[in-house]
This record gives C-alpha cells, sequence and structure tokens, in this order.
C-alpha cells in the first residue's frame, strides 16, 4: 500500500467520528424545525438516514476509493449537499440553519481550508435551492423552545468532537517531528548519533568548556584493519562488527558519555567533565572488552581498536582544533602498531603559550 493510500485511508477515519457524531445529534435539530409542518413518512426515513446510515455508508466509499484522500473530500461536499438540502426544507429557520451549516463549515475549514469551506459553501447553496423547490416552506419561521433545545447538543457536543481529532492529529504531528528529528540525528546502523549531529555536540560541548571552566575530553576509536574484515567475512559480518562495537559503547562508556558514528569504521565519543587520565582509563577498559570479546560464530575474529583522545585545554581555539589533536593521538597509535590507546600532545605553541601562562 503506498504512502498516499495510506494517508487518505488515516484521513477517513479521522473524519468517521465527528461526522457520526455531528449528523446524528444534527439530526435532532432538523427534526425539531420540521417536525411542526408535518413533513411525509419519506422526509423522516431520509432525515434517519442521513443521519445514522450516511456516516458508516460515506467511511465505506472513501475506504474503497482507488484514492481515498480524494474520496473523503467528495463525501465533505457531499455532507455540505446534504446540510444545505435540509437547511433549504426547514425554510432557512435561523437557529437550526446557522448551528447545522456553521458545524459542516468548521469541518470543510478543518479538512481543507479556505477551497473546500468555499466548494462546501456552494454545495450548501444548492442543496437549500433544491430543497425549497421542492417543499415551498415558508420563509424564517419563528425559532420555538423545542428546536432551541435541540441544537444545544450540537453547539456543545460537536465541537468538542473536533477538538478531539484536532488534539489527536496534534499528537500525531508530534510524535512524527520527534521521530523525523531522531533520524536526522541518528545513523541508521548503529542507533548512535551521526556524524553532522556529534560534531554539532562537539561544538556545544566546547563552548561549555571555554565559558563554564569544564574539564571534558574527546577520543576518535578506529577499528584496526576493518577493511580486511570486510574483504575476508564480507560487508554483512562488518557491519555487524560496527553495531557490536556500538552496543560496546553504550554498555562500556558511561550515560554522560557522547558517542557517536564518525564515518565508516571510526566512531567518536565526548566524555564530560572527565580529565585526560580519567578519559584514558575509561577508554583502555573498552579497548580490553571489545579485544577480549569472542565471536561464537567466528571464533578466529578477533577485534582490535586504535584509540586517540585529547582533552580540553585553554589552547583550544575552536572544537575543530580540538577534533584535531585526537585525530592526531589516533594517528600516533596507529603509527604505533595499532590496539592501544594514545593521548594527544598539545601543539609546541600551545604548549609555550601555556608554560608562559604558568609562568
Amino acid at each position: 500500500m503506498n504512502t498516499s493510500v495510506q494517508k487518505g485511508l488515516s484521513f477517513a477515519r479521522r473524519m468517521y467520528l465527528p461526522r457520526s457524531i455531528g449528523m446524528g445529534i444534527g439530526f435532532f435539530a432538523v427534526a425539531a424545525a420540521l417536525q411542526p409542518s408535518q413533513p411525509p413518512l419519506w422526509v423522516w426515513i431520509a432525515m434517519i438516514a442521513h443521519g445514522y446510515a450516511w456516516p458508516h455508508l460515506a467511511y465505506q466509499l472513501a475506504r474503497r476509493s482507488r484514492q481515498p484522500y480524494a474520496g473523503e473530500r467528495r463525501n465533505l461536499i457531499y455532507d455540505s449537499l446534504g446540510g444545505g438540502f435540509w437547511a433549504g426544507a426547514m425554510g432557512i429557520s435561523p437557529l437550526p440553519t446557522v448551528t447545522v451549516l456553521s458545524m459542516m463549515a468548521m469541518n470543510n475549514i478543518a479538512a481543507g481550508g479556505m477551497r473546500l469551506f468555499v466548494m462546501g459553501s456552494l454545495a450548501q447553496i444548492a442543496g437549500a435551492l433544491v430543497a425549497y423547490k421542492l417543499f415551498l416552506p415558508p420563509m424564517f419561521p419563528h425559532v420555538n423552545e423545542l428546536q432551541l433545545y435541540a441544537c444545544l447538543p450540537m453547539l456543545v457536543i460537536y465541537p468538542m468532537a473536533i477538538g478531539l481529532v484536532c488534539y489527536r492529529v496534534a499528537v500525531q504531528l508530534s510524535k512524527s517531528k520527534k521521530t523525523l528529528e531522531k533520524l536526522s540525528t541518528t545513523d541508521s546502523l548503529t542507533g548512535l548519533m551521526n556524524h553532522g549531529a556529534w560534531k554539532d555536540r562537539l561544538a556545544l560541548e566546547f563552548d561549555q568548556c571555554q565559558n563554564q571552566d569544564r574539564q571534558h575530553s574527546v577520543a576518535l576509536i578506529d577499528i584496526d584493519h576493518f577493511k580486511t574484515i570486510n574483504d575476508t567475512y564480507g560487508h554483512i559480518t562488518g557491519d555487524n562488527v560496527l553495531k557490536q562495537l556500538s552496543n560496546a559503547l553504550c554498555a562500556g562508556l558511561r550515560q554522560t558519555d557522547l558517542p557517536g558514528r564518525y564515518g565508516g569504521d571510526e566512531f567518536c565519543v565526548i566524555l564530560p567533565d572527565t580529565t585526560l587520565a580519567q578519559a584514558t582509563e575509561i577508554l583502555e577498559r573498552l579497548r580490553r572488552t571489545v579485544h577480549d570479546h569472542a565471536h561464537a560464530a567466528l571464533p578466529d575474529l578477533t577485534l582490535s581498536l586504535s584509540i586517540g583522545v585529547a582533552a580540553y585545554g585553554p589552547h583550544l581555539t575552536d572544537a575543530g582544533m580540538w577534533l584535531h589533536e585526537a585525530d592526531m593521538a589516533l594517528y600516533e597509535a596507529k603509527s604505533a602498531g595499532r590496539n592501544r590507546v594514545t593521548s594527544a600532545r598539545p601543539s609546541g605553541k600551545a604548549c609555550a603559550r601555556e608554560g608562559a601562562a604558568l609562568g
């Protein structure tokens, strides 16, 4: 089932409740207005059918349509046509007419905006003209007490039904928005933050370190010889290795740490309020856990990680420079034989500035 059909069916389901309630209680407003003129039996049958059978028929028509959304919009025009017909039949009795037609106008605006409102208004006028020609009722008859009480449920209950539908739509939109936001910031394979979201978070954490004198550390993690794993065992196994490492990050790091997938076989972590020594200890523990893990399906597969870690320091001018230090530490870890955690060393100029500051 394609997306447009699903949306159309959802639209038809949303309209089913307010139509059923509106038609059901609207019957009493119309019946109270027509009762003094003693209409023939077929009129009563038509009123009952329109009030209590039409909502279910309309839903089935939309549901069975090839284009449910267009089918439901046609149903709304039919609603307006029927409402106009009964308004004409009762001689445009002020209170029942305004009650019924205004509620239908509310429906049309909520469902299709001004375009559907205009189309619905034209249908109401057409329906009223047909009924007036058919019944020739006295125009604008006096509103009696029965009509007043018959209109009260419509004025009270129907807006509540529309409000409930709008509330449900708002809740669904909020859920959809949260889902889209998560998809836009999450790596689809590992479930971790993706590259862009993680770098945005890194910039925020860097600002906190600068403005609030906090001590954070950042790490870049690379799976050693990952290309060989892909070439030897296949890309499905490679994807499983990436998922395994993401699970290890979530299990082995603290709840406050912020892991992400940097790209390819490279991962990244922000460790808030963590010194370089503390971060090195945490990441070393992670490295050992991954290296010692035995794979039941592939007992000969051993994973190892190269990790570069850098702590925030006053010599850093931006988040990019901070990340560059972690990248250089990762390069050193690889150059030194891989399967190790290497701490970053500030550049010479940075060390000189720090020494001058201490002096």
